[in-house]
């Protein structure tokens, strides 16, 4: 079975835009990038364009390469005191000269959309969460959407980081699955991953995950974006795991596009929650 993330995220947008046109709110997404990285330009364009699928305005700043952390403090000090903004987006990785945690933490977490500031990691680890990291939350839709339910499932997660690997084991634990996370460290990996019912790749590396690293009727999710000899390519060898797997998310196509419905459903989440507080 292909866990179709396009379609299952055209279907959430559609509901979505539905329900922001008869909430009487004006969502508004902020991002802010900095240098000219191909890859971060490309995803940013698409953040803008689904804002306008849904009917969520979108500003974006956009700073230079050699921008100083203060500098970019500066910019989220602005965007988090306009009352217009209901989400902000810094878009990761950030330059190596730049301090990204104190970037990080300088978004309001009432308009971190992202999920990354502390106070929402620690709520997603608490069990109660309000904004979840975008990628993580979206492939727990793609597999509700599924039928899959981790309940009682072995789960298994490559990648450690904090933008999917840690969020993506608390939502696995929350949910009830007994979950493992794998790093580079990890001795042995593939006879850890082959328990797995539930496989997490979030590894950075292309077609990393064989078919000798998952057991027969395995759920695969597969996170990753590689360009190799100019073609898009998961950490998983799709062609190859397919076969073994029960089920698979494809790349292109797969975790992608729910991770910007997720964004979206943040964006209006947090305009939602501002209304109701007051809070600007």
């Amino acid at each position: 079975m292909i866990l179709d993330g396009k379609k299952v995220s055209e279907a959430r947008l559609a509901r979505l835009k539905e329900e922001i046109a008869v909430s009487g709110l004006t969502p508004e997404l902020a991002t802010l990038i900095v240098g000219e990285d191909p890859a971060s330009q490309m995803y940013v364009r698409m953040k803008h364009r689904a804002c306008g699928q849904v009917g969520i305005r979108s500003r974006g700043v956009a700073l230079p390469g050699t921008s100083r952390t203060q500098e970019i403090l500066a910019q989220v000090d602005r965007i988090n005191r306009d009352p217009n903004v209901s989400g902000i987006l810094v878009q990761l990785p950030l330059p190596p000269h730049i301090d990204t945690h104190r970037v990080v933490e300088a978004v309001r977490p009432e308009k971190d959309v992202d999920g990354f500031h502390p106070v929402n990691l620690g709520r997603l680890f608490s069990g109660n969460p309000v904004f979840t990291p975008c990628t993580p939350g979206g492939i727990m839709t793609l597999l509700q959407e599924y039928g899959v339910e981790p309940e009682g499932m072995r789960a298994v997660v490559i990648g450690r980081s904090i933008e999917v690997g840690r969020p993506m084991a608390a939502l696995l634990l929350n949910a009830s699955a007994t979950v493992t996370i794998c790093h580079s460290r990890t001795r042995d990996l593939p006879s850890i991953t082959r328990e797995a019912d539930i496989l997490v790749a979030a590894v950075g590396k292309a077609r990393f995950v064989g078919p000798d690293m998952v057991r027969e009727g395995a759920v695969v999710v597969d996170v990753g974006t590689n360009h190799v000899e100019g073609i898009l390519c998961g950490d998983v060898d799709f062609e190859r795991v397919r076969d073994v797997a029960g089920a698979i998310t494809p790349v292109p196509g797969g975790v992608g596009p729910m991770t910007i419905a997720t964004l979206m459903e943040n964006t209006f989440r947090a305009a939602r929650l501002q209304s109701c507080s007051g809070a600007p």
